[in-house]
């Protein structure tokens, strides 16, 4: 069968099949089993001798299968696709099914009898029409559902492909930003102050070998983020040497925790931009990492006031856009202020980092 999986389609129906006829063939000879002028092997061969010739239609009918399934996305098509068999399994299985019991019985030196032909004709014909059209329909709904658990599938890897491209579109955007940032600041400190710009690029050089080692991986462990996440930190205390306290609050038992790569370095570069080089007077960063049960909770705070432009940064936008494509509603980004201090808190499930 092309398209479906016809092996899982085929043990379903021929299980549902079989107990079918074990029902049939069960009551048949319970309700025969007290009347003393019919033996008991009687019921067994009126009820095998059906299901004998009804298993083969249905296995020619799976054979034929897959020339009707790309119809199978119009129902009224289907059936009338199979409607012109009727007549013909309706005279062969008449035919077949007498023609055995006439057999059996002449073997045993004894007659069949049953009703005229004429009705048993018209009897075991409506028979059948009710009979094929409940097994058409069970048939007909296990390869819809086949169908659409296959399409199901098909969408789902459609999005998956779409949301790495997305995701690495937006990890992409990160890299050169923030280069262009750290080059900018060596730059300028190679006019005033030759032996820091030097330190600056020794470790802008020690972090770009830690992001290429990295590769194109969506996921780390909060620990190789936070290695990262120091390592950009050093560059930024560097730059505002004397500007900035930089405190670290990690509790060691998130550390294996899974996390999108590089999405804290755009959260502390704001804390930077926005706090740091917006004051006059010292600021006091911090970054926050603890588990509470099933959730990882990650504040990065400075000190100073909230503004319009750290609210809606292309980095804040960015990160959002990443959690959202990888958790959906189970993760969030806010950011909110108070007082003395903005503070973005990223709340993300816990997952252990495959290592």
């Amino acid at each position: 069968m092309q398209g479906i999986d016809a092996p899982r389609i085929n043990r379903v129906l021929f299980a549902l099949w079989s107990l079918f006829w074990l029902l049939m063939i069960v009551v048949a000879y319970q309700d025969h089993h007290f009347e003393t002028d019919i033996r008991w092997w009687e019921p067994l061969l009126w009820e095998g001798s059906s299901a004998f010739v009804a298993t083969l239609w249905v296995l020619l009918q799976r054979r034929a299968a897959p020339r009707w399934d790309v119809y199978l996305d119009q129902p009224l098509r289907w059936f009338g696709k199979h409607l012109p068999w009727i007549p013909v399994v309706a005279i062969t299985f008449v035919a077949a099914i007498y023609g055995i019991r006439h057999a059996v019985y002449a073997a045993t030196g004894e007659i069949y009898e049953h009703e005229p032909w004429l009705f048993i004709v018209f009897y075991e014909s409506l028979k059948l029409v009710l009979f094929a059209a409940l097994w058409l329909c069970i048939i007909f709904g296990l390869e819809s559902f086949a169908r659409w658990r296959e399409e199901r599938a098909r969408l789902l890897e459609l999005q998956k492909s779409l949301a790495e491209s997305q995701l690495a579109q937006l990890r992409a955007q990160i890299q050169p930003h923030f280069l262009f940032n750290a080059l900018n600041t060596i730059s300028a400190l190679m006019q005033t102050d030759v032996d820091r710009a030097d330190r600056l690029l020794t470790r802008l050089a020690d972090l770009l070998r830690v992001s290429l080692a990295a590769g194109s991986q969506q996921m780390t462990s909060l620990r190789a983020e936070l290695e990262t996440l120091r390592l950009y930190a050093a560059i930024m205390q560097e730059r505002f040497a004397g500007r900035a306290e930089l405190k670290w609050h990690i509790d060691e038992g998130v550390l294996d925790a899974a996390i999108p790569a590089m999405l804290l370095q755009p959260l502390l570069e704001n804390a930077y931009k926005h706090g740091v080089e917006r004051s006059s007077q010292p600021v006091r960063v911090e970054v926050e990492a603890r588990r509470d049960g099933d959730a990882v909770y990650i504040e990065i705070r400075n000190d100073g006031a909230l503004n319009a432009t750290g609210r809606s940064g292309i980095g804040l936008q960015n990160c959002r856009e990443r959690l959202a494509l990888i958790y959906g509603e189970r993760a969030t980004l806010d950011l909110s202020a108070d007082a003395q201090s903005v503070t973005a808190r990223i709340t993300l499930p816990y997952e252990r980092h495959a290592t």
